[in-house]
């Protein structure tokens, strides 16, 4: 048998060799090219806008013998006390509303409001409202115990990012002083109120320990004309009756006749000279529209006015193409500034107070 016998003029084995070479050196080129062309996935920044979401509220849980249920309430506003809580930054904790989310904490004691970024549950050990990092309840000013307002806001990202950021938010416009008054009377003593309604089963206090926002005002002055009114006709009368001499004689020069005298009361009604003036107060005093109201806003449609003025408990007043929803009048600043609290609660913020409404 004959064996083939490699051409020593064409060896194949170095030729071969190259060839495999350059496949394979291609081959990573393609490789190489694919890898470049395959775009690096970009970092985004942890305290970025997404960093708000998404929202936890969680299950209901049970913190000695009070159960909290955790929900996304939009239009959240209680009074009730911060405790000293732990954390970074402008940060709190809260029971039930999600986390994270954007609150308001008013202190009634100065009026001084911050903007707070709920981060975590708690306070794991009372029943206090809110508990705040140390940075936040030093920019607040307050100690343990201080009695406070939580209301959930919505801010702009430029302050959100501030918060998130660990850094201060500027500060909110201070409560004035009237309406921390009016606050202050719905602390229960301890626990939380919530300013829409009743108190909140956080607290152990029974409602009837709440004062009512806004008191009774007394309609007094209204029927004191009435009154000084009813003294001044009788004295009118008396006037008239101040010459019964002449009267008398003009009836004794009169014919005689067999039935006796009429009564002195017929007298007085014929012998009456000129009328005297009567007293100013004798109309019927039209009720004042003077004071302090909060509209909550104006409508152009009648049944959306009616609809809002149920809601508020207020009154509508037609003006023009206008229908204005209205609470009031009220007797100081103080009563509106609560009517105006609650009227905003109730998810009208642009609710503003007008004297003389």
């Amino acid at each position: 048998m004959r064996f083939p016998v490699e051409n020593p003029r064409h060896p194949r084995g170095p030729r071969l060799a190259a060839l495999c070479l350059a496949l394979l050196s291609s081959t990573a080129l393609a490789v190489c090219a694919q890898a470049r062309d395959v775009p690096a996935s970009v970092a985004l920044p942890a305290n970025g806008p997404q960093a708000d979401y998404p929202l936890t509220i969680g299950e209901p849980y049970t913190i000695g013998e009070v159960t909290y249920r955790p929900a996304d309430t939009l239009n959240y506003d209680e009074v009730g006390y911060a405790t000293a809580g732990a954390g970074n930054g402008i940060t709190g904790a809260h029971h039930t509303l999600p986390v994270p989310c954007y609150v308001e904490v008013t202190s009634l004691e100065t009026g001084r409001t911050i903007l707070v970024r709920l981060e975590t549950r708690g306070p794991m050990d009372s029943n206090h409202l809110v508990a705040l990092s140390p940075a936040a309840m030093a920019q607040l000013g307050a100690t343990a115990d201080t009695p406070v307002r939580v209301r959930r806001v919505n801010p702009p990202e430029s302050q959100r990012a501030l918060l998130r950021a660990g850094e201060e938010a500027p500060l909110r416009m201070d409560t004035p002083r009237g309406l921390v008054e009016v606050l202050r009377r719905r602390l229960p003593a301890n626990g939380s109120a919530s300013l829409a309604g009743g108190v909140q089963p956080v607290g152990s206090v029974p409602p009837s320990v709440v004062a009512p926002a806004v008191e009774p005002v007394e309609p007094a002055p209204a029927l004191a004309p009435l009154a000084t009114s009813a003294l001044t006709v009788p004295t009118a009368i008396e006037n008239v009756s101040v010459e019964p001499s002449s009267v008398a004689d003009a009836f004794a020069l009169t014919p005689a006749a067999d039935e006796p005298a009429e009564p002195a009361s017929v007298v007085i009604a014929e012998a009456q000279p000129e009328p005297a003036p009567a007293p100013a107060p004798v109309a019927a005093p039209v009720p004042s529209t003077g004071g302090w109201v909060v509209q909550a806003g104006a409508y152009s449609v009648a049944a959306n006015a009616q609809r809002v003025a149920s809601q508020i408990n207020g009154r509508v007043s037609h003006s023009g193409n206008l229908y204005r929803v209205r609470t009031g009048p009220f007797g100081s600043r103080a009563e509106a500034e609560a009517s105006l609290a609650n009227v905003r609660a109730a998810g009208y913020s642009d609710a503003r107070i007008y004297n003389g409404g």
